[in-house]
């Protein structure tokens, strides 16, 4: 799998000012990659820019060479798997039912064995096999969140995306979820590119890190290149300090700096 974002923006309206501007990215390898920054610097613009929800004002983005904006919707999602940061989704549908959903673009509504063989496996790898059966609507916050990731999963898309997939989880199962991504990235030869607000995960499990501030990329390189005293106190206006722990940074969080 190969994304190239070449000179990409994006605004809202026909006049509206950029949220993103000048995106440039490339990612050829298979990995866990991790989006940071502060609020409202159009991280989750520009990954809806990659799957084709948005369309870019100027520039492109090319899927294996092919300009998404050219593609199907249906040949994007063979591709990439989209998680949302929340779901709003009300599914009156057992659980295993739901996460089929995610399976629509190879079984055209024929659900074979090896679907549901697909969807066994990952539901025990997110420890929700015993949900399976249970109303999606009747779960928590926490599980649903569970339920969309297993959901983009069964996909079985080239790259997998994700807006902030552990926002709902606690602290065990932020941990266990990223470190299943990381895992998977690797085992599956998947590029995994996620939305972080955890510096601290972030800097332990991600194999690179791109960095965003004032809609565009600014910084992109493995953790220890890139997560810095200075690169907090820019961008997210926080003083800190930086402790390595089995040569990854671990941010201590200090002051805001000002308001």
């Amino acid at each position: 799998m190969e994304l190239k974002m070449e000179s990409v923006s994006f605004g809202y309206g026909r006049t509206g000012p950029d949220v993103i501007h000048d995106i440039n990215l490339e990612l050829n390898e298979p990995g866990l990659y991790c989006i940071i920054g502060p609020n409202g610097v159009g991280k989750s613009t520009m990954i809806k820019c990659i799957n084709r929800i948005f369309k870019p004002r100027s520039g492109r983005v090319l899927l294996n060479g092919t300009d998404v904006s050219q593609m199907r919707l249906k040949e994007v999602s063979r591709l990439i798997g989209y998680v949302p940061v929340s779901t709003n989704d009300v599914f009156s549908m057992p659980v295993m039912d739901a996460i089929l959903l995610g399976r629509q673009n190879r079984t055209r509504w024929r659900t074979t064995p090896e679907d549901i063989d697909i969807v066994n496996r990952v539901m025990r790898m997110f420890n929700i096999q015993d949900l399976a059966m249970s109303s999606f609507n009747h779960l928590s916050a926490g599980q649903h969140q569970k339920v969309a990731i297993c959901r983009g999963i069964v996909q079985e898309p080239e790259m997998l995306i994700l807006d902030e997939p552990t926002a709902n989880l606690d602290v065990q199962h932020q941990v266990y979820v990223t470190e299943l991504l990381r895992g998977m990235a690797i085992q599956e030869g998947m590029i995994v590119l996620m939305i972080s607000h955890d510096l601290n995960i972030t800097a332990k499990y991600a194999h690179k890190v791109i960095v965003m501030d004032g809609g565009t990329i600014v910084e992109t390189g493995l953790p220890e290149e890139v997560i810095t005293e200075d690169l907090i106190n820019r961008i997210y206006n926080v003083e800190c300090k930086i402790e390595m722990h089995q040569g990854k940074p671990h941010i201590v969080l200090g002051s805001v700096l000002s308001i």
